[in-house]
């Protein structure tokens, strides 16, 4: 499949068959779009070579699914509470629909020990540690690291622990423990003050930007050269977020994510008349990001990596995040999840940490889900980089894991439009 796209006055073509991206005149995009266009001798020769290298027109390979029956990683559910209470929170600020508690050190213990007996022969072991906010549980998620370290060594096996946190409980101790024993921090902060303090709200209805900025910044100074990211959210209140984004490039920040919200709260709900100007902000975030790049100010955009001559094979690229089947979610009584975002559905309670197995049924739902099964993305030029999108918002907004989410991948498709536009332009500079 040949995807053939304008960026401002620039032509490209990617090749989904060979993962080639070509820029082009307008005129030879019109003929491989099939439209009238009188090209050269020597234009039809390079086209022709192009297509002979197998970079051009190239058929898509089915490639087979990597799917394990060996789990390889938990996020678990430390606390659901939460000392903030966000507008547009997914988890019901925090409570996800339920009790507001937290899991017991011994609940912790049983999931390492479940993920390990699921492990098989897997050697690396991924645990994040969420919520709610997971500071607020802080004691269990040392004890859990500790343990999770010494039971994994006894069987040659380790872990990688991440922390999804709003940077409130932030203080020296907490900072070093996390530093020290987190491969990947998610820090989130949505950008200027009054975007942020609009949503992001303490208990008591305040602000919390004020509260938190000193505590993340001091937190990524002192984080070195290991992984973190801030991430945003951006609602239909600030349609404007490329200016949130390099808001917190501007605090110093070198890692950011700008995600867009999942919630069915109207004012603050994506909707399709929202496309055009979300999708004019993906190209004046691009133009600045290339900016400030050529500049040496540049920093990473989450949404903007795409690696078109390497990343992950085309075999796991097909089939999609693992979801339910490598991947589990595990709430504070120990039941089992397919992913954080279906927790407290009973309809997705795939077991408890405690009983010991897996609900084989869901677990089959979420092996043979890939790519291939979802069939509105067989001609969608972003399949193999998108994956065929989110089980849960497939499910929350279509009803079906299997359908993918018509917002989502419109916002999808204009990010990968500028990703590859920037892989060109980086490309362009080093010639």
């Amino acid at each position: 499949m040949l995807h053939i796209f304008a960026y401002h006055d620039k032509r490209y073509i990617y090749d989904t068959g060979s993962g080639s991206l070509h820029e082009c005149d307008e005129k030879t995009a019109r003929y491989l779009s099939g439209e009238p266009s009188q090209l050269s001798e020597e234009e039809l020769a390079q086209i022709s070579a192009l297509r002979a290298e197998g970079l051009l027109g190239k058929e898509e390979t089915c490639a087979r699914p990597i799917k394990s029956r060996h789990a390889k990683a938990l996020c678990l559910h430390v606390s659901h509470d939460c000392n903030l209470r966000c507008k547009y929170c997914f988890a019901d600020e925090g409570a996800y629909h339920s009790v507001r508690e937290v899991m017991s050190l011994e609940t912790a213990k049983a999931a390492i020990d479940f993920l390990l007996r699921e492990s098989g022969e897997r050697r690396v072991l991924e645990v994040d540690f969420f919520g709610g906010e997971p500071l607020m549980n802080l004691g269990v998620v040392k004890e859990t690291v500790r343990y999770a370290k010494r039971e994994a060594e006894k069987l040659g096996k380790r872990f990688l622990f991440t922390t999804t946190t709003n940077g409130l409980l932030l203080d020296d101790e907490t900072i070093a423990f996390l530093n020290e024993e987190m491969e990947n921090v998610v820090l989130s902060l949505d950008g200027r003050p009054e975007v942020h303090d609009a949503v992001r709200k303490t208990v008591n209805g305040k602000g919390s930007y004020a509260l938190v900025i000193d505590k993340i910044k001091k937190f990524v100074r002192l984080r070195g050269d290991k992984h973190y990211y801030v991430r945003g959210t951006f609602t239909a209140k600030n349609l404007d977020f490329a200016n949130d984004v390099l808001f917190l490039a501007d605090q110093g920040f070198d890692s950011i994510s700008m995600e867009p919200v999942v919630t069915d709260i109207p004012e603050l709900q994506i909707r399709e008349e929202h496309l055009p100007a979300i999708e004019r902000e993906y190209e004046r975030l691009c133009d600045e990001y290339l900016r400030r790049e050529a500049e040496g100010r540049g920093f990473n955009f989450f949404h903007f990596n795409v690696d078109l001559e390497g990343g992950p094979c085309l075999e796991k690229r097909v089939s999609a995040c693992g979801a339910g089947n490598e991947y589990f979610s595990v709430v504070p009584n120990g039941d089992l999840y397919p992913c954080h975002q279906f927790a407290g559905d009973p309809k997705w309670r795939m077991g408890n940490v405690f009983e010991g197995k897996i609900d084989g049924a869901l677990r089959e739902t979420f092996a043979e889900s890939c790519l291939f099964t979802r069939s509105k993305c067989s001609d969608c030029f972003a399949k193999f980089i998108c994956s065929g999108g989110c089980s849960a918002n497939n499910y929350h907004y279509c009803g079906n894991i299997e359908e993918p989410y018509p917002m989502t991948c419109a916002m999808m498709k204009k990010r990968v439009e500028c990703a590859m536009h920037i892989v060109a332009e980086r490309k362009s500079r080093e010639n």
